[in-house]
């Protein structure tokens, strides 16, 4: 099939991006679109479907069906943040605004009220993750509580991709991954709904149907052609949550294999072949029936270099440049970036960023290694957690755009003590879609080859000693402050509620 091509479209937290692939993992066209995330409240955060999901499709779509020129589009995949909550009618219409994953934090007295009520051990054994603000179940019953009328008229729960997959083919399915993470209302071991469970949390609420990632669960309608650009008739997969096709961009789909995805919020995910219950951790599906994963993700990461590059002014590439000149340990500065609370291993959502050691002498150049030394001391405290979950971390590989400039995965490397392998292509989850498109439709040519690893990061041993003493530094840091930050938090709160 030469001139046959695979399309992947991923939504993302903070832009889309496409690609369109040969069927041998080669490139033929690029497409991204950055869009703006909404945070109506302190805690909230929410994307409107229509104009971020869909609009950024359309574009991606409209670019990339025309890079074709005469080629083939044999397949479709998507995937998108997750697990988020879109409340929609029977006609798949969205009556609010999606409430997005982890770092959305509104939920919390919800998480505590289910985890009494289901029991903290029986939720863990069934559904694999304690409760959480990465869960979905609690969100729904705040829906249920503080939008009754928006619940009442509530017909199908989506997500990013199921979403996308609904508009484009008119079927209501989730892929078992997606739904794994829809804590209490899945069991992992069933790998199906659990019925009992879902009719407490979510009555009346008709669930979607389950599939995997690579099933191709529907073609693209006539209307949806029309209004997208792509033929009438192209299979699309169901899709998953952008993480997990990331990981699957990169071949990441062997026991012991672990993603570090370095972008707006840092995520791991590491396959195994049984189900591995943690409180400090998510077990989820994998991306194929024969897989489970561990998985992990800190609520920020690119977003504090972002809000460090906006204060003090720069772009990145002087930043980078400027942070590798400044030795180890920032010149004695150590950040916390729980910038918006923290998911793993603490889950706490009232955790907040701290910086200690200034003084005068600190510029922007060690503030911004601070910086990214804080989430490499993040990475390795959730690396340990996976450790003690039973993890093996036999290969780490990185991906996402933070491994771009070699200064933020060189210092992960450092602290942690461990080498990653960073592949050809790091574009991310629209590059896995497309690969779990191939891999439904059958038209993916030797798909373990896709993408192979291009360069290797070794830890530097004499940094990885220093780091040793400031990760403990770190760790204390957290416990040290935890009364401070929450009531910091409550002020904050206090403040919005005041205007």
């Amino acid at each position: 099939m030469a001139d046959a091509v695979l399309l992947g479209i991923d939504i993302g937290t903070s832009s889309s991006k496409g690609v369109l692939v040969s069927t041998d993992g080669r490139i033929i066209a690029r497409a991204s679109r950055p869009h703006e995330t909404s945070y109506p409240h302190p805690g909230w955060v929410e994307h409107d479907p229509e104009s971020v999901w869909w609009d950024d499709f359309l574009a991606l779509a409209g670019e990339l069906a025309s890079a074709a020129e005469g080629r083939e589009i044999v397949g479709l995949g998507v995937s998108g943040i997750g697990p988020v909550l879109l409340p929609a009618d029977g006609a798949g219409k969205p009556l609010r605004p999606a409430i997005l994953y982890g770092v959305d934090t509104r939920a919390t007295e919800e998480i505590a009220e289910l985890t009494e009520e289901l029991g903290a051990d029986e939720i863990l054994r069934r559904g694999g993750s304690a409760l959480s603000t990465q869960a979905v179940g609690p969100k729904i019953r705040w829906l249920a509580k503080h939008e009754p009328e928006v619940y009442q008229r509530t017909e199908m729960l989506l997500m990013c991709s199921s979403y996308l997959v609904h508009r484009l083919t008119g079927r209501y399915v989730l892929d078992h991954h997606s739904a794994s993470q829809c804590d209490p209302l899945y069991d992992l071991e069933a790998r199906d709904w659990s019925a009992d469970w879902a009719s407490r949390v979510a009555p009346n609420l008709p669930l979607p149907e389950l599939a995997w990632p690579t099933e191709v669960v529907g073609r693209v309608t006539a209307q949806a052609a029309a209004e997208t650009g792509l033929p009438e008739g192209l299979p699309v997969t169901a899709g998953t949550v952008d993480a997990w096709a990331e990981a699957t961009s990169v071949g990441v789909r062997q026991p012991g294999d672990v993603m570090l995805m370095y972008g707006t919020t840092m995520f791991f995910v590491e396959v195994l072949t049984e189900v591995r219950p943690h409180p400090a951790l998510w077990a989820t599906c994998g991306a194929f029936p024969d897989t489970y994963t561990l998985a992990a993700g800190m609520a920020t990461s690119g977003a504090v270099t972002q809000w460090l590059r906006t204060l003090v002014g720069g772009d990145f590439a002087e930043l980078v440049e400027e942070a590798t000149a400044v030795p180890a340990g920032s010149r004695g500065l150590l950040l916390l970036p729980y910038f918006a609370g923290e998911r793993t291993p603490i889950f706490d959502p009232d955790a907040r960023g701290m910086l200690a050691g200034l003084t005068t002498s600190h510029g922007r150049a060690e503030l911004y290694r601070a910086a990214l030394e804080g989430i490499g001391f993040g990475v390795r405290h959730n690396l340990e957690a996976m450790s003690e979950a039973g993890g093996a971390a036999r290969r780490l590989v990185a991906v996402g755009g933070g491994t771009q400039g070699g200064l933020w995965t060189q210092i992960v490397s450092d602290i942690t003590g461990q080498q990653q392998q960073v592949p050809a292509e790091t574009v991310g989850a629209a590059y896995g879609n497309a690969l779990l498109a191939g891999i439904g439709t059958g038209t993916a040519v030797e798909p373990d080859n896709w993408n192979p690893v291009t360069r290797t990061v070794q830890p530097n041993p004499e940094h990885t000693e220093r780091y040793d003493a400031y990760f403990r530094q770190y760790r204390d840091l957290y416990d040290s402050t935890v009364r401070i930050a929450h009531f910091l938090a409550a002020e904050q709160r206090a403040a919005d509620e005041r205007g």
